[in-house]
């Protein structure tokens, strides 16, 4: 029997190079296409689609909380990020939101199918230069509410706007930058939160 896999990719170039690529193995059949994270679920239960290939930015839900998403209500398709976003922070976060595999897109085609198969096989597979730099680097400095507060400051808002935004005080949300700005060793909230956003920690 085929391997039946869901591609989540809001490019649909990708998606159909993906595609195109996972249907010349004789044992996986690409049964769906979506280019929205909140589609997945659906499209997933529609197909019965066994492995879901996401991507991590995507419209309506990133890949990470589809991944959390699949794992607590449809856990028979598993997830497999699938992103240009090669940082150990990504690794971190997906794992730990429960999905079994982390590559980047420009792993090579026969690489990129034997993940398929090992994932769907129930085996975790981790890009091996990201697994190590994700050893290297430990853990994630940001706390929730720091995270939280500094998704909201990448888009330029101000303090009072933030704070309206998770339900937080002024003052609060600024002791939260502030702690924030301190573990990434910068000095500005948007730099603060440029570098955990390219860290993979938001």
């Amino acid at each position: 029997m085929s391997i039946k896999v869901l591609l989540a990719d809001d490019q649909a170039l990708v998606r159909g190079a993906l595609a195109a690529l996972l249907g010349l193995e004789r044992d996986i059949d690409v049964v769906g296409e979506v280019g929205r994270g909140d589609e997945v679920l659906t499209a997933v239960r529609r197909t019965g689609a066994e492995v879901a290939l996401l991507d991590i930015e995507m419209p309506g839900m990133s890949g990470i909380d589809v991944a959390e998403q699949l794992s607590r209500e449809e856990p028979s398709c598993r997830a497999l990020v699938v992103t240009t976003f090669g940082r150990a922070g990504y690794v971190r976060r997906a794992l730990e939101a429960g999905a079994r595999g982390f590559v980047v897109k420009d792993t090579p085609a026969s690489e990129l199918a034997e993940a398929v198969r090992r994932v769907h096989s129930g085996l975790r597979v981790i890009d091996p230069t990201l697994a190590a730099e994700s050893l290297y680097e430990g853990v994630n400095p940001l706390s929730p509410r720091e995270r939280e507060v500094l998704r909201e400051a990448l888009t330029g808002a101000p303090v009072a706007s933030i704070a309206a935004q998770v339900y937080l005080s002024p003052g609060t949300v600024r002791n939260h930058l502030s702690s924030a700005i301190g573990k990434t060793g910068t000095t500005t909230r948007m730099e603060a939160a440029r570098v955990a956003h390219d860290n993979g920690w938001l």
